[in-house]
């Protein structure tokens, strides 16, 4: 064992993290610095669990002209893309991540998650 390393073990780690960040800071530009510690990919997501995010169900769609939008009045019934008994898509901000089917709780609308899509394949939709 050389001295430089035994003094630095006698000063505990906090003397090996300042030198190990030192040498990363010297390193010249374009040379990769070390792989993140454990602690450091550690994700705390406490930070954003409380942000809110609109969920939206979509029935289905349709594209009409115009003319038949301004045609439409009470009572009209507009014919969606979907077939009855088809499972909703559920919307988070817009992106697609999950499908259901409507259900009645305490006299009020809900949904039932039948698929959840995974992460990856929403990442996947993404690219």
């Amino acid at each position: 064992m050389s001295t430089e390393n035994s003094a630095t073990e006698a000063k505990g780690p906090a003397v090996a993290d300042i030198a190990a960040a030192e040498a990363i800071m010297a390193a010249p530009s374009g040379v990769a610095a070390a792989a993140p510690t454990a602690q450091a990919r550690d994700v705390n997501l406490d930070v954003i669990l409380d942000v809110p995010v609109t969920l939206s169900l979509e029935v289905g769609r349709t594209r009409l002209p115009i003319r038949s939008l301004l045609q439409l009045n009470q009572g009209s019934v507009v014919e969606l893309e979907r077939a009855a008994g088809e499972p909703l898509d559920v919307f988070v901000n817009g992106t697609l991540v999950a499908h259901g089917e409507v259900v009645v709780v305490n006299d009020k609308f809900g949904i039932r998650l039948i698929d959840v899509i995974s992460p990856a394949e929403r990442i996947r939709k993404l690219r």
